[in-house]
């Protein structure tokens, strides 16, 4: 049985890594949302893409390679106003068909 409301108040989440074979596609997709993604590469790790969110969250998206691919997933962001999104609330998908829930202050 889980326990709920037993967890540290302050936890949250610090990391979330994506690992996709369209990883360009992936990167324009989610920068179309107003994510800020820089190129990376640790030591003889690949290169991949980083941002850093305002509450300091990072999301990376990976090069798929021996590990396989992030399969289902559901994300969810909330953004400011962007040219190509109103206001509101929808449900979008990323190029490897995982659903991303958008909401655009207006």
């Amino acid at each position: 049985m889980i326990q709920t409301g037993s967890l540290d108040p302050m936890a949250r989440a610090n990391l979330l890594v994506i690992y996709t074979a369209r990883i360009e596609e992936c990167r324009a997709f989610y920068a179309s949302l107003g994510l800020d993604f820089r190129a990376e590469q640790h030591r003889d790790g690949p290169t991949h893409y980083a941002a850093t969110l305002g509450d300091g969250l990072v999301v990376e998206f990976y090069p798929a390679t021996g590990c396989g691919e992030t399969g289902a997933l559901r994300l969810g962001f909330e953004v400011a106003a962007l040219p190509d999104h109103p206001p509101g609330r929808r449900v979008l998908r990323d190029p490897d068909g995982r659903a991303v829930e958008v909401r655009v202050r207006g």
